[in-house]
């Protein structure tokens, strides 16, 4: 199973925002399992991005 297009579209939305708060992303995973995109920014934050383009921000 692969990211769906709405996904790719909300993590590249994602990484200009962070990028233009000059943040390092960590780490980006797809979980195959929940089938979201996982995003570590800096060494706290962490956002899930579901298939339907909703972003979860921990």
């Amino acid at each position: 199973m692969e990211p769906t297009i709405e996904q790719l579209k909300a993590f590249y939305d994602l990484c200009v925002r962070v990028s233009k708060l000059l943040q390092i992303i960590g780490l980006t995973r797809y979980d195959m399992r929940s089938q979201r995109i996982v995003v570590l920014i800096g060494q706290t934050i962490q956002v899930e991005i579901l298939s339907n383009r909703e972003e979860i921000i921990q």
